[in-house]
């Protein structure tokens, strides 16, 4: 029996970071707005990333700073207690995996949450499949945002489904670290918890199937974060498959694959582990969301095109980790300020086509502009930090440009050489328009460099500008203007 349609100024479909701030808003600017979400409202972020992995990282770094004493200021003794992060990570973070407060602040601006998982079920209407078992539809009079996230993928490795593996979600929910563990997988999220648990005392081996970690940043990135890590006791397998997967009560088994196609034939080796951790990057949940009943093509991998506005069609939405501009928080956010504004802009055009002067709120009809994606942020916060904004060196060669590179040591610094910091500034640029189109800042605080850099990407500020600025000695972000005075062909 098909569920009777209840139309609304808007529905929200997932109600992650992005998808909470716009259905959020709307409400609290009067319209009628239906949020519908299967599990927590404010998604991964604050209660399996951003939020509660910083929180086990910045234990971790006190536990590192605390070592360093020797070399810089006397004797120090520490003794590692996973649960006081972990008590912190439920009582204060998540409230113990509890979204209630979230919910409230939704329903509190007068929006209405559904707990359920929704679809498509025309141009701008949403079929709910509730979590009690009951169904539900929802037609958006001025849209439909969909902001459906993704979930952790888990590779068809013979032997892992069924297992008790970890995701980020399950060590965030750690009560205790592992005597020891092995991490699938050498992106941001897999060499963070790495490094954070290794500092708890647990004996991290990172595999990863490529070359190198984190193969999105700078070469230059990836070689010293294995270094670091190699020095910190964590075992960096490179160019590994994961071949098979078993568990059993003594914990994991798995097998391991490394080397190509030469007269050895490749290596093959086991090691057993207390836990595993899948990091092994995010997937798409755009499949469940039924996208050709509102007659959107989709070749079920690369996010369908969207306009300047997030719009795949007049009025429906996609923003967030599904758009496919980057898997950020801030991304989210961003995308769900362009998406309010639009459609506050839809309701204050729609009230003038009737006649009426009254468009509610003084900023209500303010377009707030079209997304641009050339200086996305993003910092994996390993120690050192690595934070980059737009194009790498290799990307920006791939896309044609003339490209000119500035590099520094931030060792040569002298708040680099203060701390006994190890990092560097890279910049790329583009010679014929004389402006910086991406940036990495690694180094104790290379996400807080990175915002300078980041600025003048977005802005397109002159390289000329910029080494006409004035750099605060000492800080870390002097370190740039040595960069800049090494921009160079290469």
């Amino acid at each position: 029996m098909t569920s009777p349609v209840t139309t609304v100024d808007v529905v929200v479909l997932g109600m992650g970071p992005g998808g909470e701030a716009v259905a959020g808003e709307l409400a609290a600017a009067g319209l009628s707005v239906v949020g519908v979400e299967s599990r927590l409202v404010g998604g991964e972020c604050p209660y399996f990333g951003c939020i509660p992995s910083k929180m086990m990282i910045r234990a971790a770094n006190a536990l590192a700073e605390a070592r360093r004493v020797p070399g810089l200021a006397g004797r120090s003794s520490v003794e590692p207690d996973f649960s006081v992060v972990a008590r912190r990570i439920r009582d204060e973070a998540t409230d113990d995996w509890d979204d209630a407060v979230a919910a409230r602040r939704f329903t509190d601006k007068g929006g209405h949450l559904v707990r359920g998982t929704g679809r498509l079920s025309g141009p701008r209407q949403v079929t709910v499949a509730m979590n009690d078992g009951g169904e539900a539809t929802f037609a958006g009079r001025l849209a439909v945002v969909l902001n459906p996230g993704t979930d952790p993928a888990v590779p068809p490795i013979p032997g892992l489904a069924g297992t008790p593996l970890w995701t980020n979600r399950e060590a965030l929910r750690a009560e205790e670290a592992p005597a020891s563990l092995m991490v699938l997988g050498g992106g941001p999220i897999g060499v963070e918890l790495a490094q954070a648990f290794a500092r708890f005392g647990t004996h991290v081996t990172v595999v990863a199937r490529g070359p190198r970690l984190v193969p999105r940043e700078e070469p230059e990135a990836s070689e010293l974060l294995a270094d670091v890590f190699r020095g910190e006791g964590i075992d960096v397998l490179l160019n590994t498959d994961t071949t098979a997967v078993s568990h059993s009560p003594g914990g994991f088994t798995v097998e391991l694959s490394t080397g190509g196609p030469d007269d050895a034939g490749p290596s093959v080796s086991q090691l057993t582990v207390e836990k595993l951790l899948v990091a092994a990057g995010r997937t798409s949940t755009l499949g469940a969301l039924s996208l050709d009943a509102a007659g959107i093509a989709w070749d079920g991998k690369n996010a369908p095109g969207v306009d300047g506005h997030l719009q795949m069609a007049e009025g429906l939405y996609l923003m967030g980790d599904a758009a496919g501009a980057g898997a950020f928080t801030h991304l989210s956010m961003y995308h769900a300020n362009i998406v309010a504004g639009h459609i506050l802009a839809r309701q204050d055009a729609g009230r003038q086509d009737a006649g009426r002067q009254d468009a509610g709120r003084e900023d209500a009809g303010r377009d707030r502009g079209t997304t641009e994606s050339h200086a996305v942020p993003r910092v994996t916060f390993t120690d050192p930090e690595i934070g980059a904004v737009g194009l790498t060196e290799r990307q920006a060669r791939e896309a044609g440009l003339d490209v000119r590179t500035g590099f520094t040591d931030l060792a040569d610094s002298t708040r680099g050489w203060i701390h006994q910091a190890q990092g560097f500034i890279k910049l790329v640029a583009d010679a014929d328009r004389g402006t910086l189109v991406g940036a990495a800042a690694v180094g104790p605080s290379g996400g807080e460099v990175l915002s300078m850099l980041a600025l003048a990407v977005h802005a397109r500020v002159p390289v000329a500008t910029l080494r006409t600025m004035i750099y605060a000695y000492p800080t870390f972000h002097r370190a740039v203007e040595s960069a800049l005075a090494d921009l160079q062909p290469r």
